[in-house]
């Protein structure tokens, strides 16, 4: 069984093969799985109610993503039909589930198969945590729905035989609200949203001394912190400091740009010109400043990978520690204390050198898709084991 690939069907509620999907990470797990596995992508379609999935595509953006889930969830049981056939096409060890526990749910294996799922949240724990409550879901008018899905969230992670899940606090609030046990579930951390940096094309040495340069990567300017970030850039320069703040991956409101602050938009890494733009940007930052609410951060990842340390906000499962790779700072905390705490680091230089060193550290040794496929490859191997053993 060691020698062999393992054959694995993979399942999620979008194509994985896509990059957009779930800010690239369903492709950067895919593409981690293939390693150890000889992988089949099960359909993303609702099989019978394939129909119904093609009308809901025609919503809004802002209503899609929560019908879609929610209507898959009370269609379960016809839509699991459609997969129980696929599955029964092949002969799998594994089935891996990305990001939508609802593509679990009501569904009944052909045959014995270990069953896997990662994803960095649930919808409940986002919902009932800090972070969905500044995205406005705590207050919504489908929280007459939150009993049922939790209900089915349980259901779904009880039954499943290897969770994995990228940060301490979905873990934790994962064991907690549904039960699991530690033979379920694990912590395994999830890798940076681009390929690993070559150690020759990183400095540990970037000094201060003529500018501090601030990076905020991200698609939505609003949910990065964006206005936040804008803020300390200010902040500085009225203390006398010379700053500067790059945004990659969104557009800055006319309200929010300053003679100091370049907007880069959206850049396709595939494209030459645009690649040398998104690397000069990580060359030359000093801080990843991204103070959002998120459940995660692809951004992070990337930062420690360009030994960068982040500094962010300490909510939700933000791969961010403090004098590690970073500084994760207290909820409520304004654009004074990230001013403070640049300050603090640009006036000791060899404080600010180690992070820099622990920041791609941290990042070589955790932060990576290799070591996410080395644990989770032998978590699965020694699962298959277990179940084979007792058939």
């Amino acid at each position: 069984m060691e020698d062999r690939p393992l054959r694995i069907a993979y399942l999620s509620d979008l194509d994985p093969r896509l990059s957009w999907t779930y800010s690239g990470g369903n492709k950067r797990i895919l593409e981690s799985v293939k390693k150890f596995g000889d992988v089949t992508v099960l359909s993303s379609e609702w099989h019978a109610m394939e129909p119904v999935r093609r009308l809901l595509e025609k919503l809004p953006e802002s209503l899609l993503l929560r019908s879609r889930f929610r209507t898959h969830m009370l269609l379960s049981r016809i839509i699991s039909n459609g997969v129980r056939r696929e599955l029964a096409r092949g002969q799998y060890d594994v089935l891996f589930a990305s990001y939508s526990f609802h593509s679990l749910l009501n569904l009944t294996p052909p045959y014995p198969i270990t069953t896997v799922f990662t994803s960095d949240a649930t919808q409940t724990i986002y919902k009932q945590s800090v972070v969905g409550r500044a995205h406005g879901s705590f207050f919504s008018p489908a929280r007459l729905l939150d009993s049922w899905i939790e209900a089915n969230e349980r259901k779904v992670l009880r039954n499943t035989d290897l969770l994995l899940w990228p940060s301490e606090w979905m873990k934790r609030g994962a064991d907690e609200r549904y039960g699991l046990s530690e033979e379920q579930s694990h912590l395994v951390p999830w890798g940076a949203n681009i390929a690993m940096p070559p150690k020759d094309s990183i400095s540990i040495e970037n000094p201060m001394d003529e500018e501090v340069n601030l990076l905020l990567v991200g698609r939505d300017w609003e949910l990065k912190g964006g206005p936040t970030a804008v803020a300390v850039l200010d902040a500085l320069k009225a203390r006398g400091i010379r700053a500067r703040l790059t945004v990659i991956g969104c557009r800055v409101p006319d309200a929010d740009r300053r003679p100091e602050l370049t907007d880069h938009g959206y850049l396709d890494k595939n494209v030459p010109e645009q690649r040398r733009i998104f690397d000069e940007a990580f060359r030359t930052a000093h801080f990843a400043l991204i103070p959002s609410f998120e459940s995660y951060g692809f951004a992070f990842c990337e930062a420690s990978a360009h030994a960068i340390p982040s500094l962010c906000l300490n909510v939700g499962g933000v791969p961010v520690f403090n004098g590690v790779n970073g500084f994760a700072l207290p909820v409520g905390s304004g654009p004074e204390d990230f001013v403070a705490r640049i300050a603090s680091l640009r006036d000791d230089a060899a404080q600010y050198s180690s992070l820099r060193a622990s920041s791609r550290q941290f990042y070589m040794e955790t932060l990576n898709w290799g070591a996410w496929r080395k644990k989770v490859e032998s978590l699965i191997r020694e699962k298959v084991s277990q179940r084979e053993a007792r058939a």
